[in-house]
Formats: structure tokens, sequence, C-alpha cells
């Protein structure tokens, strides 16, 4: 009799174990929906942002272009910051074309 009271009480936890198991895998599985429902809203955020950043600097370039005050520093700035980089472009690419080390290649 002992032993059927243990073997009942053993299938009783495994039921109890199992219905668990099915409750908690539920759960783990809408919270890695939920989660990756967040990643997406949060890589759609942080895109939005980063439109809205440039939007703003090409707004701060355009005012400080057109004689707005404290931006008008920072256009000219950039601008020049701009145009060096460009100038260094020019003059890497005119090296590159005229370099006799790299025209002759070894055969």
């Amino acid at each position: 009799m002992a032993e059927k009271s243990v073997i009942t009480n053993i299938e009783a936890r495994v039921r109890q174990l199992i219905d668990d198991h099915k409750r908690l895998s539920k759960i783990c599985d809408d919270l890695a929906a939920q989660r990756d429902a967040w990643r997406s809203e949060k890589r759609t955020l942080e895109e939005r942002i980063k439109e809205l950043e440039a939007e703003v600097a090409r707004m701060q370039l355009a005012e400080g272009l057109a004689g707005g005050g404290t931006n008008r520093e920072k256009a000219r700035a950039r601008v020049n910051r701009l145009m060096r980089e460009v100038d260094k472009c020019i003059a890497l690419l005119g090296q590159t074309s005229v370099n006799p080390e790299t025209d002759n290649l070894p055969e």
C-alpha cells in the first residue's frame, strides 16, 4: 500500500512538472517574441534618430550659411573641414596615378 501511494505521489509530481514546463515554455516563447519586437522597434527608432540628427545638422549648416549667428562659425568650420578632406582625396588620387612604383607591376 505504501508503494502505491509513493508511486501516485511521484506521478502527481511528474504531471505537475510537465504542466510547469509547458507553462514556462509558453512564457519563454512569449517573452522571446516580445524581445524581438522591442529589438526591431529599437532599430527603427535608432535609424529615425540618425535621420533626424542628419536633418538637424543640415538645417544648422543652412542657417549658418545664411548668416545666422553662432551656427555661422560652425558652418564655416564644417565647410573648411570638408574642403580639406576633398583636397586630401585629390592629392591621394594624384599620388597613386603618378607614382612610378605603383605603375611598375612585377613580371
